[in-house]
This record gives C-alpha cells, structure tokens and sequence, in this order.
C-alpha cells in the first residue's frame, strides 16, 4: 500500500468515525485526542509493517560455523556490559561447536586445562590479572581479548595486553597503539547490534516522541545540549542519562529529561523503536568526568549506539567520527551533522518529511541486519583466530 494510499485510507475513516460523534463534541479535546491517536496509530502500524518486509526480505545465509570449543570469560559486571555478555554468547553458540562461559572470578586455570580449549576469550578483562592469562598460556591455551572501552581506558588496558595472544579493539585508533606496545596481533573489531533486542517492534505511548538522546551528559556533550536547550525544549523530546544537572537551563529541559535513569538493553531498544529520530553524540576522548586516557588517543570509530539505533529502523543523527562511513552511507542511510545549528536544522527537516525520514532509516536496518549484527562480528572473530584472515 502506497504512503497516497495510506492517508486517505486514514482521512477517511476518521471523517466515518467523526460523523457518529454528536455535533456538539467534535471540538472537543476527546475527538482531538482520538484523531491524533488515530494517525499516531496508523502512522506507527505502516512503519513498522515497512521494517517487517526488509527483515522477511534479508536472506537466511549462514554466517559459518567452526569445529572449535571456546571458553568465554564474561566481563563479570553488570549494565551496560552484561547486554555485551549475552549478545557475544548468543550468537557464538550457532558458531562454534562448543561453548564454554566462565566469570572472571571462576579458576579459569583449571576449567582451562581440563577442558582444553581452542581458544579463551575475555570480555573487556579489566578483573582479570595479567598473570592469570600467563598461566594459560604457559600451558599452552590460546587467549584472546575484546576490549570495550578504547580509547576512554587505555591508561587500564596498556599493562595488560600484552598477556594475551590476540588482542581485538573496537577502536580503530588504537590498534597502532597496542603495536607499538609489543602486540603482535592486534584487528580491529568494532562492536555492533544484537538483533535479538535491537530490533523493529511495536511499543506503547509511552515510549513515542519525536527526538530522543540516551546517553551520560560528559561534558560535549553539555556544551553541545547547551546550545539547543530551547530547541528540544518546545519539542517532543525525551532525554534519559546521569549528569543532565550539569546543563545550564536544566529547569528549562528538565520535564523532558529522566535524570539518572541507566536503563537496560530492552528499555533502551523500546525508546529507539517509539522515536521518529534519534541523536547520537560521540563522547570526547579527553573528558575529565570518568577517564583514562592520559596518552590522549584519538577516536574515529562508531560507538556502539550507532549501530542498535540503525538496527530499530529509526532515523539516526550523528555527529561525524571518520570512520563511520566504512559502515553506514550518511544521506542514504545514516544524517550526520556537524554543528548544533546543522543538528536542529536537519531534525526539524526530517520531522517534516517522513517519507525520506523512513527510506533514510529503513535502508539503515537493512545493512545493519546484514552485516552489524552480533553473529556477524563473532564470524568475523572466528575467521581471524581460525582462518588467518586479517581485521
């Protein structure tokens, strides 16, 4: 059905359902309510049947699959890293022929030696001496690392990755970085989205608005919000994080901000999916709030958000790191912006033109599910440790 064909289908039954309503209440807010509920529905119910024929029209290839047991130490902490444990374990169960999950507070020594894996393979690793990886290694046991918060930890994470065989970075940057350290295989690996919950689907109201930032206010990221206070103020806007206090005119923005509010995976992807645009806004490699980063290494690589808003077929605004034309085509499947001027511009752009607002997001789900989802980036892990092939 055609976006013509759809609004006059809308138009229509409206006009039937307002004609039953005596003449005295058609002004009233109760039939206001009903026609903006209406298209609201409506408009919703037509996106996401549109999301629903990309993901039945991708193809069901196979990612590979590997005669290998793999050992899996989990991060060991809670949100935002425990969703990164669950998704990595997902999608390395239909991959390798046995899987093995330890917590980093297990004996790993032991669990390693009896059941002899293929390989050990740590999840960001920060509980974990270096001194433990020795011991494995010592006996033979292949290690690798998949570190989670490059360029922001690499004060924590210099002294320990020389413990390990291969080392995965999701920071393009700092793959030289950890060369130049004495890491004599270092691949790039950015992280991505898990389709199982970062994906098109239906929420309820409460979860609609038109603009929606998640994230940690850093200090950018304030200057930046700073300049578009008033803007998102007189908008449908909701905001969710730590440190939003920090805002200048917090009072003015306050109605729409959950302060403090560190949601889960699924609360996140419910926000994503009930919003017609979502902001992404890098944080800065030098922010003083929570940091270590003293040698002041750069960032080009998409964080993580980039791709799970892309994978609920939202329209995704952000600002530009390099990179991340490597993944996504900005005008054709991703808008960047480069200033708070261009970002207000754009957003009021697209709000208004929702047909090119949804082809823009729809082709963003579309190469997302092919190639930015979870049993994507652990194949390509496994063709690295097991293939030979290059990061």
């Amino acid at each position: 059905m055609s976006r013509k064909t759809v609004r006059f289908t809308v138009k229509r039954a409206i006009k039937r359902v307002v004609k039953r309503v005596p003449r005295a209440r058609r002004r009233t807010a109760w039939c206001s309510g009903w026609e903006n509920g209406f298209r609201a529905g409506m408009s919703g119910g037509y996106h996401y049947g549109r999301c629903d024929a990309v993901m039945r029209s991708l193809p069901n290839d196979s990612v590979g699959r590997w005669d290998v047991r793999v050992m899996y130490v989990t991060s060991g902490k809670g949100v935002p890293y425990s969703p990164l444990d669950e998704a990595v374990i997902g999608a390395l169960q239909g991959l390798v022929r046995e899987l093995i999950v330890l917590k980093p507070t297990q004996d790993l020594k032991s669990a390693a030696v009896k059941m002899r894996p293929d390989i050990v393979l740590v999840l960001e690793g920060l509980i974990i001496s270096g001194e433990r990886i020795d011991e494995l290694r010592a006996e033979g046991i292949r290690t690798a690392i998949w570190l989670t918060d490059d360029p922001y930890y690499t004060d924590l994470t210099a002294p320990l990755v020389k413990h390990y065989d291969v080392v995965f970075t999701l920071e393009l940057a700092c793959v030289e970085f950890y060369r130049r350290l004495g890491c004599g295989q270092v691949h790039y690996l950015p992280f991505c989205s898990n389709p199982a919950i970062f994906r098109p689907k239906r929420v309820s109201a409460q979860f609609r608005h038109d603009i929606s930032f998640i994230g940690s206010a850093y200090w950018n990221r304030v200057a930046f919000f700073d300049q578009i206070t008033p803007f998102l103020a007189a908008r449908n806007t909701y905001i969710a994080g730590i440190w939003w206090e920090r805002l200048r005119q917090y009072k003015k923005l306050s109605p729409k901000i959950a302060l403090n509010n560190w949601m889960g995976a699924e609360e996140t992807a419910a926000h994503y999916n009930g919003a017609k645009i979502v902001i992404n806004l890098h944080r800065a490699t030098d922010d003083p709030s929570y940091n270590f980063n003293s040698q002041r290494i750069g960032a080009v690589s998409p964080n993580p958000r980039t791709f799970e808003i892309a994978g609920c077929g939202t329209l995704l605004l952000t600002d530009v790191r390099s990179d991340i034309t490597r993944f996504y085509t900005p005008g054709q499947e991703i808008v960047t912006y480069d200033s708070p001027s261009e970002l207000m511009h754009k957003i009021d752009h697209y709000l208004h033109h929702e047909e090119e607002r949804r082809f823009i997001a729809l082709n963003a789900l579309r190469r997302t599910m092919l190639e930015h989802t979870y049993p994507r980036r652990m194949a390509q892990m496994m063709r690295i440790l097991f293939e030979g092939a290059t990061g």
